[in-house]
């Protein structure tokens, strides 16, 4: 990446930064208060003004920092200025990533942003509002609270611990009895395996070792992007899984597989590869 591409991936990286920051106080406010939650397509997919209020803030926030942009949200799901191209500067954000942990009052759950040029992602910032954990990427490296995130090598398989979210209701649906039976067999070969609800959280503790790996089969952009980027630059690898509908890059992928340095889990190859079977003859 040229000097010039390195500088811009900083700025990105510093103007997502200070919007998650902007949202994270109305965020944390309303957490175990009342609020009122909308289900979008069923009872385990909610939205509520809380989001919208946050994806708001952020817009604007990036918007007066990068004029020359577009928006992808999960609540807005694209709105353009007007002005950009697909070469400029696309942002990918969750304005509260886990809104299902929210509602509930379970603090896990995060804003999450990613910047992409020509669909490349240059900089992601993820925010725990509630932890106050502040992680971020530029071109260059992964960051936790400011400081560098190092890279830790995982242990094999047997010591690791994993989160995922499936089988979830819509992979019941789609996989049937195999996803009970991944489910199962994960249980068996990993030392922990935990239902995390928020993938972008998730991964966020993959890029800081805290978690060895992580994996799903039924993700959005803004699930994953922030996330996938996180990862790699701070030494891990992401593979985006397309399940034979091919994208333009991993992070547009309904599925991935995201291991901390070092990590080559056979179990999560194994079951990719099931369920890219199954649903190529669904």
């Amino acid at each position: 990446m040229t000097p010039s591409r390195s500088a811009l991936a900083e700025s990105l990286r510093q103007a997502a930064l200070a919007a998650a920051l902007k949202a994270a106080p109305v965020i944390r406010l309303a957490f175990r208060g009342d609020v009122g939650a909308e289900e979008k397509t069923n009872a385990h997919d909610l939205v509520t003004d809380v989001d919208r209020q946050s994806q708001d803030i952020i817009t604007q926030s990036l918007r007066e920092a990068f004029p020359r942009s577009w928006v992808l949200g999960e609540e807005n799901i694209a709105t353009d200025s007007g002005t950009a191209s697909p070469a400029e500067v696309q942002w990918i954000v969750d304005p509260i990533d886990g809104t299902s942990n929210f509602v509930h009052g379970i603090a896990f759950f995060c804003i999450s942003i990613a910047a992409a040029i020509d669909n490349e992602l240059v900089a992601a910032v993820i925010v725990d509002p509630i932890s106050g954990d502040q992680f971020s990427a530029n071109s260059q490296a992964a960051y936790r609270n400011g400081e560098l995130l190092s890279p830790r090598i995982r242990p094999e398989q047997a010591r690791a611990n994993l989160m995922t979210d499936y089988p979830g209701a819509e992979s019941m649906l789609k996989d049937g009895p195999l996803a009970l039976e991944l489910f199962g067999q994960w249980i068996q070969d990993f030392a922990t395996v935990r239902r995390k609800v928020s993938a972008a959280l998730g991964l966020a503790h993959v890029a800081a070792g805290w978690c060895d790996a992580s994996v799903g089969f039924d993700t959005k952009p803004w699930d994953v992007a922030a996330g996938a980027h996180l990862i790699r630059m701070s030494g891990g690898s992401y593979r985006g899984l397309d399940f034979g509908k091919p994208v333009a890059a991993d992070h547009l992928c309904e599925g991935f597989i995201a291991q901390g340095p070092g990590a080559d889990y056979d179990s999560l190859a194994r079951a990719a590869s099931l369920v890219q079977e199954l649903r190529s003859h669904g």
